[in-house]
This record gives structure tokens, sequence and C-alpha cells, in this order.
């Protein structure tokens, strides 16, 4: 029987494998439950080409629904430079590398949680 409301830790997983299928480069998940409430994780992966680009979505989105898994939506299909498959509890973005460069979505994300823990009470910075 399919899942229809799959954790989102395996739905991360199945992202980033469907990512790998189709050879993604420089795939990062971050959480993000600390710091917004549209979604717990972002899984960010670089193409090679907006071809390219456009086929990891793709087998990510196919793979999602083959676990039952009804995205909420996509952005970006057709230019290619980015694009973006919101399923719910992780968003996925796939992006040609000087996109990815330009936006920097690691730095704005995981900022955030460095000065978050800073400026916590009593915490200082994680360190992995």
């Amino acid at each position: 029987m399919k899942n229809p409301k799959m954790l989102s830790e395996d739905l991360v997983k199945l992202a980033i494998a469907a990512l790998e299928d189709v050879k993604a480069q420089d795939i990062t998940t971050i959480d993000v439950r600390e710091k917004t409430s549209i979604t717990d994780f972002m899984v960010i992966a670089s193409g090679t080409s907006s071809r390219h680009v456009k086929s990891l979505v793709d087998n990510v989105l196919e793979k999602v629904k083959e676990q039952g898994v009804r995205p909420l939506g996509s952005e970006g299909l057709d230019s290619g430079e980015w694009a973006l498959l919101d399923l719910g509890d992780i968003v996925v973005h796939v992006m040609l590398p000087t996109a990815r460069q330009f936006y920097d979505l690691e730095r704005l994300w995981q900022g955030a949680e460095q000065s978050r823990a800073l400026h916590a009470p009593g915490q200082g910075p994680d360190h992995e």
C-alpha cells in the first residue's frame, strides 16, 4: 500500500536517491524546521545544463509519485536555470551552478541557523 504522507526524513532520502540516479551535483540538505513553517527541509542540487536540471526534477517527481506523494507544485521547469519542486515537507531546488552561486540559498538558510544559535540564551553555535 502506498503511503500518501511519508515522513519528512524518508522523503528527503527518496529525493536525494532520485537526484543521484540522474547524476545531480553538490546535493545539500538543510533542515529549516526551526526557521520557517513553510517546509521542514530544503534539498538543493546542481545540474550541468538546462536539460539536466529538468530531467533531475522530473526524476524526483516520478519517484515520489510512485510512493503516493502528491507534489503541491513546481516552478521553473521551462527555463531550466532554477527549478523548484514543492513536496510539502520538503522543497527541492535544482539549479545551474551559476544560479546556485548567485542565489546562495545554503548561506541564506544556514546563516539564519548560525545567527539564531549565537543569539539564543546560553547556547553557542553548533559545530559539525
